[in-house]
């Protein structure tokens, strides 16, 4: 039997394709503050606004809040979709897969470990909910949705695995099937093992493309933007740590301090930077809204 939408009732089944895909990733995703960053569980809501953009994130006691590196998963489903949708083939909300399939596109091992970790990270992907204004048509009207609406293991007959189904939920795959809210990620960021730096890459990714110039953040912004539980302080001292470090593929970074004293984060492809300073025009920079 197949998950039903609740929504729609029946919808097609859409089998996952085992070929070498791009990563491709949500832009929604990568410039809001989704996810926990921590690998530690997280109760405590995301309570986010900026502007005409507001985002509530909830988690369960029981499962947690959905981490950055559960949306793994969500960055796997993107591209399989966005990958058949190029090829001509017809997609879906409702997609089956192997747990094998999965973990191999985000670099996991296949032990069992690895499979009771992706069981986990289901879990919390399905409890999380997120209300936001983003894509609505005002900034009062809120959708409202987790990040799988369902999700089950499939059997054979004698009980054998076949693997999984799961049903994304309308705002996710909607984002997904537009090409101007999709963009192509670095296959090494499977690859990050922090959280703060893993976010910084799809921030970087998104903001900084591919411009000579590169882009900028206050990091006081950027601590808001984070979403992160951790103090401004702890928050500036791990992002040092990671400039210093240089983890990010395809970016540069450099800490400056603007004229006012703030310090400022600036980012730029890696083509076009000059050991670890940023070139001119990057430091002056004006970022007022972070966007």
């Amino acid at each position: 039997m197949q998950l039903r939408s609740i929504d729609q009732g029946q919808v097609d089944l859409f089998h996952a394709r085992p070929s070498v895909i791009t990563p491709r990733d949500a832009q929604d995703l990568m410039s809001w503050p989704f996810f926990s960053l921590a690998k530690s569980r997280r109760v405590t809501p995301i309570d986010f606004r900026m502007g005409e953009v507001s985002i509530r994130v909830e988690a369960t006691v029981e499962h947690g809040m959905a981490t950055i590196w559960d949306a793994d998963i969500l960055i796997w489903a993107a591209s399989q979709i966005v990958d058949a949708r190029d090829n001509g083939l017809r997609t879906s909300r409702l997609m089956a897969a192997t747990p094998y399939e999965i973990l191999a596109f985000i670099e996991r091992g296949d032990s069992a470990h690895s499979y009771d970790r992706l069981k986990a990270a289901l879990d919390r992907l399905q409890s999380t909910t997120v209300a936001t204004s983003i894509r609505q048509s005002s900034e009062r009207r809120r959708h409202r949705f987790s990040w799988i609406n369902e999700w089950k293991e499939r059997m054979d007959a004698n009980g054998r695995p076949l693997g999984i189904e799961l049903i994304l939920p309308d705002w996710f795959y909607a984002g997904v099937l537009d090409d101007a809210l999709i963009l192509t990620i670095d296959r090494q960021y499977f690859g990050l093992t922090g959280g703060l730096e893993r976010w910084l890459y799809r921030l970087v990714r998104k903001h900084g493309g591919r411009q000579t110039y590169g882009w900028s953040f206050d990091l006081r912004h950027l601590h808001v933007k984070s979403g992160s539980l951790s103090p401004i302080k702890r928050f500036a001292f791990d992002l040092r740590d990671i400039v210093r470090r240089q983890p990010l593929p395809g970016y540069r970074l450099a800490l400056t301090i603007d004229p006012d004293g703030r310090s400022r984060l600036n980012f730029q492809p890696d083509q076009f930077a000059s050991g670890n300073a940023p070139r001119r025009g990057l430091q002056g920079r004006s970022n007022i809204s972070g966007e």
